[in-house]
């Protein structure tokens, strides 16, 4: 028997493997050593030399693996609750952006946001994720613009994860947007400013993936491709805001290059998806950002199923499209927006997340993963997309029962 083994009983796994519905074991027993998971089976099936581990009673709950919201904004400054207001009575675009608002109003909030308040803020954010189960979550940088506060920003992703019981990989996403003082100068934003903070974050270790957004308001496919080679370089895998307005290609573009995940992809075409096949790219949905802004295309959920490429959820948390800080409700809105079925869901917010962020440790049960769980009181892993502002977790587990 492993050293200190703690054993859970009384229990049905959703393991989200093999090829029966949620990978259920009823009657289940979970064994865990050094934060690892050491068994998982029928607890009739558990090996005698395992029986001795330390019990903990489960009550009877079902146990998933740990939630994942593998696409936020979580680190900036200020709020775009007055925008909101604006539009709803009635502002034009136009009228909010010479309001000082939109994206432009996050980077000047952020800019002027100390580390200390950007990751105060950021925990309570990250807290009520963690309150639903979540065990895992990608932060992006792309609110600074400039070399100084992006970097700013990566490194108070990183103390995220020094701050609480959790897993952060971050992504660096100069490539957002181009600010005020280059308006008209995107090529030379990417060659001054976007390019440079990229190779000054990974070598201070503050990068673990490369992101961007190719769209008519955003970047050109040759601008995103500019930063991609530099991710290429310097050996970070890639993933992109692509097809959220229009299609322009980024998805096949970003699937030549191996990209961990596509994200957004409403537009989307058949090309792109069969790339995305491919490449095995993930495709990221982000039903918060389709509720909030009033979309009517549809990511493409047929064919991505006939092409089998994994489908994720994640939340988008930000302050301007999507200022959404439950993966639940997430899942709820993959399934009542998108017509995911709830098993889809739960899939998306753990298997399937967990490789859009080119992670193979989590997002299951199985001998050798990570022990990072969540216990719910719920009889059948449906309910978790079919309740709408209800959180049913019981417990969480991150390593270690104790």
């Amino acid at each position: 028997m492993p050293d200190a083994l703690q054993l859970m009983t009384n229990l049905t796994a959703a393991t989200l493997t093999g090829d029966t519905p949620y990978g259920l074991i009823e009657d289940a027993a979970i064994g865990v050593a050094d934060g690892r998971i050491a068994w998982v089976g029928r607890r009739e099936d558990l090996p005698q030399d395992l029986a001795g581990g330390t019990p903990r009673d489960m009550g009877g709950r079902m146990v998933t693996p740990g939630l994942i919201d593998c696409h936020t904004h979580l680190v900036h400054g200020g709020d775009r609750a007055a925008e909101f207001e604006m539009r709803l009575n009635g502002a034009s675009y136009e009228e909010v952006a010479r309001a000082g608002g939109g994206i432009v109003s996050t980077v000047r909030a952020t800019r002027e946001t100390g580390e200390e308040v950007l990751l105060r803020e950021a925990l309570r954010r990250a807290d009520a994720l963690i309150a639903e189960g979540v065990t895992t979550l990608e932060i992006k940088s792309g609110y600074g613009l400039d070399i100084e506060t992006e970097l700013r920003m990566l490194r108070v992703a990183r103390g995220v994860m020094a701050h609480r019981p959790v897993r952060v990989k971050t992504s660096f996403l100069g490539a957002h947007a181009v600010p005020a003082e280059y308006k008209g100068r995107d090529d030379a934003y990417i060659d001054e400013v976007c390019i440079p903070a990229l190779r000054a974050a990974h070598a201070e270790g503050l990068v673990d993936a490369v992101d961007g957004f190719c769209e008519g308001i955003a970047f050109t496919l040759g601008q995103i491709a500019r930063v991609f080679d530099v991710a290429q370089e310097l050996g970070l895998p890639v993933k992109l805001h692509a097809e959220q307005l229009s299609n322009l290609g980024g998805a096949a573009m970003a699937a030549g290059y191996g990209a961990l995940s596509a994200d957004h992809i409403e537009y989307l075409d058949t090309a792109g998806v069969a790339a995305m096949a491919k490449a095995g790219t993930v495709a990221v949905l982000l039903p918060g950002a389709f509720y909030t802004l009033h979309e009517t295309q549809m990511p493409p959920v047929k064919a991505l199923r006939e092409h089998r490429v994994p489908i994720a959820l994640a939340t988008d948390a930000n302050p301007g499209s999507s200022p959404l800080t439950s993966l639940l409700l997430a899942m709820n809105m993959g399934c009542t927006l998108f017509r995911l079925t709830p098993e889809e869901a739960l899939r998306g917010v753990t298997a399937n997340a967990a490789g859009a962020l080119g992670l193979s440790d989590v997002g299951t049960i199985a001998e050798g993963q990570r022990a990072e769980l969540a216990a719910w009181d719920i009889a059948h892993p449906a309910e978790l997309s079919y309740r709408i502002g209800f959180n049913p977790l019981h417990s969480r587990i991150f390593g270690d029962l104790a």
